[in-house]
């Protein structure tokens, strides 16, 4: 069954098939903000990291046995595989540990300044020149970082700030991620593999940390638990995977310039569903922070 992966039908551009499921993906990212700061009433966050990569490894590797992917062969991407893993967890921990201090729609601006510190990092480490207009860009989405970091009004509590920095280390941590799998054997795998490296690994190494962080178990609900199964059932195993078909299906600037609305409707769920406070400048730090999305995702136009 794996052949039928590299017999789809390739598209030249984004048709409004692919439009509705990006909308459909980047509300649910956003959404997945919600879930995680619910999980975490009822859930220490690193037992929510543990558990979500878990069930979510499974349903891949499942997926994978279905699909004929293989996923034990020698291909020279276990190291790599296991540092992707390593950070993977990192990120995670950051995100839900961050979430106990932030909101959701601080916490959404910050993760999702991951493209710049890829561009920023891919300059530096890969040897890809940053253009002028992608500068512009990275330095509208700077500004709106600072902006964030400058509303008092939006502060959910006295160390809101130290969930912000944590989220923006999650950014961080998702970047050298992706850093890690374009500048190693792993850009050659397939992406179920790739992930399935990223979940296995970090809930086996987080796992030990689970006593660190206080009762495993705080206050447990159905919506709580609900919430955690929301993430690993379909936010991890199901969107990541159908994320994953439509990259091999239509042209990745394409769907990449959808980004910035994952920040977006993380803001306005944030905000609708938890009441969390906004303020005008929240709305301005996203407006930024999405232009500079937008500028850094625009493929740049080849000489004649």
């Amino acid at each position: 069954m794996s052949a039928a992966v590299g017999t789809l039908d390739r598209r030249e551009s984004i048709d409004s098939a692919a439009a509705a499921l990006m909308l459909l993906l980047t509300f649910s990212w956003g959404l997945n903000g919600v879930a995680a700061k619910v999980s975490n009433i009822g859930f220490s966050p690193i037992f929510v990291t543990v558990s979500r990569s878990m069930i979510a490894a499974v349903l891949v590797f499942l997926w994978c046995r279905f699909r004929g992917i293989r996923l034990f062969e020698k291909d020279g991407t276990l190291w790599s595989g296991l540092l992707a893993g390593l950070l993977f967890g990192a990120e995670f921990f950051c995100i839900f540990f961050g979430l106990d201090y932030t909101t959701v729609a601080r916490s959404a601006l910050m993760v999702n300044t991951m493209p710049f510190w890829v561009l920023l990092g891919a300059h530096f480490l890969l040897g890809e020149k940053i253009s002028t207009t992608k500068l512009g860009g990275l330095t509208l989405a700077f500004a709106g970082v600072v902006l964030v970091f400058s509303d008092k009004l939006s502060l959910p509590g006295p160390q809101a700030i130290k969930g912000d920095l944590l989220s923006l280390c999650a950014g961080g941590l998702w970047a050298a991620t992706t850093l890690v799998i374009k500048s190693t054997k792993l850009t050659h795998a397939s992406a179920e593999k790739t992930l399935l490296y990223q979940l296995a690994v970090s809930a086996v190494l987080v796992a030990p940390l689970i006593p660190l962080a206080g009762p495993a178990l705080r206050e447990v609900s159905a919506l709580r638990t609900g919430a955690l199964l929301f993430q690993a059932i379909y936010v991890v195993a199901f969107t990541y995977i159908l994320w994953f078909w439509l990259m091999r299906r239509y042209p990745a600037a394409g769907l990449s310039s959808f980004a910035f609305l994952t920040p977006a409707f993380g803001v306005l769920l944030g905000g609708l569903l938890l009441k969390e406070p906004l303020s005008i400048r929240i709305f301005l730090a996203l407006a930024l922070i999405a232009v500079g999305l937008i500028i850094v995702n625009r493929p740049q136009r080849k000489k004649a």
